[in-house]
């Protein structure tokens, strides 16, 4: 198990406490620390007689609103955002996410500045009363311009020392933290073949808790934001390395596992390969609601059927089942992603209304990536409400979806299911982030993810061969009807797209029947229609888990019902 790095970090707080501030001193400073860690710092301060402020690095804006802005009396709020060359033109408006949900009934509204290149870019607030008083405020937002592994120039928050208007970047322990683990990989001889490596195990613990927002599954997470940044990336790097595009999912590095642990004290780090997690190995239990794999034997075999098996890397068995019936075949996939939570639970449901019918024809692979499963068990155990985009790929660190070469490992699964049912629907059951997805240490917005960086309610996407578009429209008209049944998904797509358009631009979705869809050609699919749920469900649990299970479930008995009576082209 090589070690490429362990270190431990001085604690940027640490240092700016034992620098010797004369009294009467006035200190501004931006760090990536919580907000209780910052408070009792400035009252360490203040008993030498120092007036500090110490501001959040990370959210500046949505910060000044938790910690600094009083609404008392105030009767409108206008902001105006910073808009910067080197960044994407809405970066700092959907950096202030979740602010619209977060200042109740005053009217809120946003608008961008003109263009302009600086490192300390600031938003320009004005604040309202009833009675037609000012009050105009200036909150920085303190960036840093760098390259990403490709050379793209990047825009990205950054630790400051100063007044707010002058001063000078400070380079924080969280951001030593990632470019020490970084050039550790970096700087690693990792030859020419692909897998590099079984896991590269990046530990990093840090004093910044998570802070819960009063907004859906909203939450302020640094701890989070880290491991995204970290795994992705990584990515990039070995992307980069191998000589491919940015967003190569067909990447196989290995296993890329970051472990973010809240802890007291100094930033510590330690980078390392590690044997692959393998078959066998106890695992931290599922959560409530969540598909076991271990359970899965049971429950697929009390379905009936013919079962269909293939094999991780780990060794993991990949399970799945082929119920012969006189309808028209549908396959039934859930779990590519591990870390979208409600698919696994949902396609099951669904298989077993199925089987209680006659005639039903359909396969059903409810976990179709074992390893990333293991390891969303297993990060989940620490952090159960990050979104461990680790777990998201599979062992060999690539997206199985993107898989054309051999070793086929769990792809196999599939090509099985295709050739035993002839199916030609796909439904492969998928979610996305329930909260915001950042990725402050690269830019902010999660690059090649930027329309995914925040949750819209539930949307379908529904991919078509060429000749097929006739019938994807009316499975869309159908399915979609069907699913505006459910009051509470109606609901939750409505406030999380109103709140989500006050933050950023909208993908070029359709609303079909209250349903955003997104409905194309597209030939890089085995069969000829392939529907793609995306619920928001990444980090949710108990009733808004359950909830996301059943629309899942519905969504499958919708598409298959609805594909019974359809039109189909000649194959």
């Amino acid at each position: 198990m090589p070690l490429l790095l362990n270190v431990t970090l001085p604690r940027s707080l640490d240092a700016l406490l034992a620098r010797p501030w004369p009294a009467g001193a006035t200190v501004e400073a931006w760090l990536f620390e919580d907000s209780g860690s910052r408070r009792e710092a400035e009252r360490t301060l203040a008993a030498r007689g120092v007036a500090a402020r110490l501001r959040s690095a990370y959210k500046p804006l949505l910060h000044a609103f938790l910690e600094e802005i009083d609404l008392a009396g105030v009767a409108g709020i206008a902001i105006a955002y910073p808009v910067h060359p080197a960044a994407a033109a809405q970066r700092f408006l959907t950096e202030a996410y979740p602010l619209a949900a977060l200042v109740g009934a005053v009217p809120l509204r946003f608008t961008a500045q003109e263009p302009r290149e600086t490192d300390l870019p600031v938003y320009e607030v004005r604040l309202t009363d009833g009675a037609g008083g000012i009050r105009d405020l200036r909150v920085p937002a303190p960036n840093r311009r760098h390259a990403d592994a490709f050379g793209r120039v990047l825009l990205s928050p950054t630790g400051w020392l100063g007044d707010g208007e002058t001063g000078a970047r400070l380079e924080t322990d969280y951001e030593a933290a990632f470019a020490r683990a970084m050039a550790a990989v970096a700087d690693h001889p990792w030859g020419d073949a692909e897998p590099f490596f079984e896991e590269l195990s990046v530990r990093i613990g840090i004093p910044a808790r998570d802070r819960a927002l009063p907004c859906g599954e909203e939450a302020v997470s640094l701890a989070e934001a880290l491991h995204e940044d970290l795994y992705f990336s990584l990515l990039e790097h070995f992307q980069h390395r191998t000589g491919r595009p940015p967003g190569d999912r067909h990447l196989r590095p290995g296993q890329i596992v970051p472990e973010i642990a809240i802890r007291d004290g100094a930033i510590a780090v330690a980078v390392e390969t590690r044997p692959l997690s393998r078959a066998g190995e106890a695992l931290p239990a599922a959560a409530d609601g969540i598909l076991a794999a271990e359970d899965l034997p049971a429950l697929l075999a009390a379905l009936g059927g013919t079962a269909l098996s293939a094999t991780a890397r780990s060794g993991r068995p990949v399970l799945g089942r082929y119920v012969e019936g006189s309808d028209r075949a549908v396959t039934i996939g859930s779990g590519q992603h591990p870390n979208e939570v409600t698919g696994p639970a949902g396609a099951l449901a669904a298989a077993r209304e199925l089987a209680a019918r006659d005639g039903a024809h359909f396969t059903i692979s409810p976990l179709e990536n074992p390893d990333g499963a293991a390891l969303q068990r297993r990060l989940a155990a620490e952090n159960p409400r990050h979104m461990h985009h680790a777990a998201r790929y599979t062992a060999l660190g690539d997206d199985l979806e993107y898989r054309i070469a051999p070793p086929f490992h769990e792809t196999a699964l599939r090509h099985a299911a295709e050739r035993c049912s002839g199916a030609r629907l796909h439904v492969n059951l998928h979610g996305y982030p329930a909260h915001e997805w950042t990725r402050p240490l690269s830019g902010y917005l999660p690059s090649g993810f930027e329309t995914w960086s925040l949750p819209r309610g539930f949307f379908l996407i529904l991919r078509h061969w060429r000749g097929w578009a006739e019938a994807a429209e009316a499975l869309a008209t159908t399915v979609t009807a069907r699913l505006a049944e459910d009051a509470a998904l109606m609901a939750l797509t409505r406030a999380q797209l109103a709140l989500s358009a006050l933050h950023a631009p909208l993908p070029p979705l359709r609303i079909v029947n209250g349903i955003p869809c997104l409905i194309a050609e597209d030939a890089r699919h085995r069969v000829p229609l392939t529907l793609i749920t995306e619920y928001p469900d990444e980090t949710i649990a108990g009733d808004a888990l359950a909830a996301g299970i059943r629309a899942q479930a519905r969504t499958v008995i919708a598409a298959y019902d609805a594909f019974q009576a359809l039109a189909l082209p000649e194959v």
